[in-house]
């Protein structure tokens, strides 16, 4: 029940007085926000107040609804109250240790709702299942178009519900063929989970959640589905100092993948090129470059959309500007980076900031070590706090080790 003085019951009659649609709202919302992606769901989800705008959001809903950011604060506060009051003190608990009030694993704070609904997952893939097939699917279809400016702990936020959805539908009875298509979503969202959970810095989290991922895909006999898993799998320990692992892992990825032309089969060519320059075996990963640029020579359709699933050119060029800053060819890296920043959409905070990451790298192989921390030190300073951990926090710091005396020191004072 909302609260009647809350932030759902305003909105909702500002736009009910206007006589407009939460679809019309939402084109309003985002023109508000200066023509930036905005996920029109979260119209129905404020009024409904299954969940309360955060502070980010009030100078865009007070732009868009016509009013002070004083008003929109006053009616969120409103509503926390009314939701305190109407809670049991357990899901109130449990509300506050899913937005962060949890255990630090390895550098991230965890999530312990996203760890229960893995469990759920988990363990309901030994049996049988069913449920709605179709919101599943769509939920799916939804999700793995990537961050579209989101921070990473809100997309998962967004995901809680259809996770737990999940977890119940896949503990059901169902027909073979419908088991394994709800296997296949299920794959396919647990995969997307892990992902988020590798950008986070949480590798513990992101193992558990290729794991259940992979279980999935193979119980659905999907191999595509299997080797993309594989694939995105072997980008954590990649990431997170263990090249050795992810080769191996993209090796089983590869195999999945077979010789049909697709985005996994790219991506775990890539993943492979990556790994072997990080361990020095410079022979094997121009030959997995090599590879990868013939393999995306055959992609087309969905192959190259521009979603987690996909393997376009701009994806093509980071992973190529990773393998060749890998292997100290700066001007081949320099040239991915130029590449991949044409095609990289301004709200991808993320994968610009890997992209100089690269950049500032090679400044220090090609002897300019000051002007790598420098550079380094900039784009830390100007990312939002929600990214300064994680991948981007990871690349930093293999940088900082690389670097000697004063531009060590600059470096380590943003890390600290």
């Amino acid at each position: 029940m909302v609260a009647p003085d809350g932030i759902g019951v305003l909105l909702r009659s500002i736009r009910e007085d206007a006589g407009r649609t939460r679809d019309e709202q939402a084109q309003i919302v985002q023109q508000a926000q200066g023509g930036r992606w905005f996920d029109w769901e979260n119209i129905k989800r404020w009024e409904l107040e299954k969940r309360l705008p955060v502070p980010d959001w009030h100078e865009t809903i007070a732009g868009a609804y016509g009013l002070s950011v004083a008003d929109v604060q006053r009616a969120v506060a409103a509503s926390r109250q009314h939701r305190r009051s109407q809670r049991r003190e357990k899901e109130d608990v449990e509300r506050r240790r899913f937005f962060g009030v949890a255990a630090i694993a390895a550098g991230a704070t965890a999530l312990p709702g996203i760890a229960q609904a893995r469990e759920g997952i988990d363990g309901a893939l030994t049996g049988a299942g069913a449920g709605d097939l179709a919101y599943l699917e769509s939920a799916f279809e939804r999700h793995r178009g990537g961050y579209h400016g989101r921070a990473p702990d809100d997309v998962l936020a967004e995901m809680q519900a259809d996770l737990n959805l999940l977890g119940q539908v896949l503990s059901q009875s169902h027909p073979a063929g419908a088991r394994a298509d709800l296997a296949r979503i299920a794959a396919g969202i647990a995969g997307l989970v892990a992902i988020v959970q590798h950008d986070r810095g949480d590798k513990q989290g992101a193992f558990g959640w290729f794991a259940t991922a992979e279980k999935a895909a193979r119980e659905s006999g999907d191999r595509r589905m299997t080797a993309w898993v594989l694939a995105r799998h072997a980008m954590v320990p990649l990431n997170y100092g263990a090249p050795e692992v992810a080769v191996r892992i993209a090796a089983r990825a590869r195999r999945a993948a077979g010789r049909t032309p697709t985005a996994a089969g790219a991506l775990a060519a890539a993943v492979t090129a990556r790994s072997l320059a990080a361990i020095g075996d410079h022979q094997g990963a121009r030959a997995a470059v090599t590879d990868v640029q013939k393999r995306v020579e055959r992609l087309d359709g969905q192959d190259v959309a521009d979603t987690w699933f996909g393997y376009p050119a701009q994806k093509h060029f980071v992973h190529l500007s990773q393998a060749y800053t890998l292997l100290g060819d700066t001007e081949a890296a320099n040239s991915a980076q130029d590449k991949a920043l044409v095609l990289t959409d301004s709200p991808s905070v993320m994968t610009r900031a890997l992209i100089a990451m690269d950049t500032a790298t090679c400044l220090r192989l090609d002897g300019d070590p000051s002007a790598a921390a420098e550079m380094a030190v900039g784009i830390f300073d100007r990312l939002p706090g929600p990214y300064r951990d994680g991948l981007i926090r990871s690349r930093a710091e293999a940088l900082h080790q690389a670097l000697g005396g004063h531009p060590r020191d600059l470096l380590g004072q943003v890390l600290a």
